[in-house]
């Protein structure tokens, strides 16, 4: 593939920046990895710039999932690509993602292929304390290079998962009062580690490191959220009470049954990724599973993003679950924002991504027409400014370039 220059101006096209209004007819202007205008038909392109005529094309900014399993539960690898689960101690808050991801798995090109340019890789579920996030580029062959941030969030987990992995193990956890107690025993342990460091800092004594503690101290001093896996109404209500009482930003994760509390939930600005939505109801929490219920959250006032919870729903398919939403009475440009702007927001990365304006990071795809069209495809993908992605209609297959 013949990689575009870097000065490059994409004109003619149908641009969607999705925190501004559409611009028909619009130019996207990149310099130097970033966006360096956006104009509309009335103004000239500067000279010195590739230009690229996209007549009937729509440019966005490259769709962002919020909660994965990318590279830590590879494709087509079973057991030996699964280290989504360090289950073996109901809280691991001192185990990373990041060491586990595997910038091979073929999951990232496919995450690019469906528009998604950026990932958000949670360890699993099965602890009430799962582990440190990490948010990444889907392009390039090195993992440190990829990360946008580090650690991105706790990931913690409420009902059945929990219960069913110390259950069968016959320890505790073994009930969702349990799992709250080993939360809550966790977090206040953390408190008093913070204050033993102050102690420390005037003087007192000396504190060995501990990196669970360390972990969970970002967490109560608000440098990460608390990532709580919760799907039905009485876990989420347990995950408002625990944040309430320690005191830390909270993300509701799958909120299955988030629309049932979503008054408590928008009074509080608590966001919910919600998903994935193109599963089964294979365990009782899922029973409430509906494609109405981000309409539903988004009526209420909550803020949504959705996800595809990866490998669980194929990443490619993220733009899909928010067309299906959409089907069922989720506005456009709110489905459009949730695998965007919202979920940067979450991320905390919306300063450099999300959304199409001047400053922000060249990181974008050019669609054949409107994504949420089933019969649109990505054409073209920069991240950072770089062309990384091309379609080829002659072999009917993405083509992509070396990291």
């Amino acid at each position: 593939m013949e990689e575009l220059p870097r000065a490059l101006a994409i004109r003619n096209a149908r641009v969607v920046p999705i925190t501004g209004d559409v611009i028909e007819n619009g130019t996207v202007v990149i310099s130097e990895g970033v966006i360096e205008q956006i104009l509309d038909s009335s103004k000239e392109i500067p000279k010195g710039y590739h230009e690229l005529d996209a007549s009937g094309k729509w440019i966005l900014p490259g769709f962002i999932d919020a909660h994965t399993h990318v590279g830590i539960h590879e494709e087509a690898n079973g057991w030996a690509g699964n280290d989504t689960n360090e289950m073996t101690d109901p809280n691991t808050a001192h185990v990373r993602a990041i060491d586990a991801v595997n910038p091979s798995d073929i999951a990232f090109r496919e995450a690019i292929e469906g528009g998604v340019l950026i990932v958000n890789v949670n360890p699993g579920s099965g602890n009430p304390i799962g582990g440190q996030a990490v948010t990444l580029r889907c392009f390039g062959s090195v993992i440190d290079e990829m990360v946008m941030k580090s650690p991105s969030g706790m990931k913690s987990a409420l009902g059945e998962n929990p219960k069913r992995v110390y259950g069968d193990k016959k320890q505790m956890p073994s009930t969702r009062l349990g799992t709250a107690a080993v939360i809550r025993s966790a977090l206040v342990q953390a408190q008093n580690y913070m204050k033993k460091l102050d102690n420390q800092a005037d003087g007192e004594g000396f504190v060995e490191r501990d990196l669970k503690l360390e972990a969970l101290a970002k967490v109560l001093s608000r440098e990460i959220p608390w990532r709580q896996h919760s799907h039905r109404a009485d876990d989420i209500m347990t995950a408002l009470r625990i944040a309430e009482e320690f005191g830390y930003d909270l993300v509701i994760d799958h909120g299955t049954e988030a629309h049932l509390v979503a008054d408590r939930l928008a009074a509080k600005d608590i966001p919910v990724i919600i998903g994935p939505l193109f599963t089964a109801r294979s365990k009782v929490e899922l029973l409430n599973r509906s494609l109405k219920n981000p309409a539903r959250l988004v009526e209420k006032g909550v803020r949504i993003s959705i996800t595809t919870d990866h490998p669980v729903v194929p990443i490619h398919f993220l733009i899909y679950q928010a067309a299906l939403a959409v089907k069922e009475g989720l506005d456009q440009e709110t489905a459009l924002a949730s695998v965007t702007i919202n979920p940067a927001r979450i991320l905390g990365i919306d300063d450099r991504v999300g959304s199409l304006e001047v400053g922000k990071d060249a990181d974008l795809c050019v669609w054949s027409g409107n994504p949420l069209d089933f019969m649109s495809r990505v054409e073209l993908a920069f991240s950072k400014g770089r062309h990384i992605y091309s379609y080829d209609y002659q072999t009917s297959q993405g083509v992509f370039v070396e990291p």
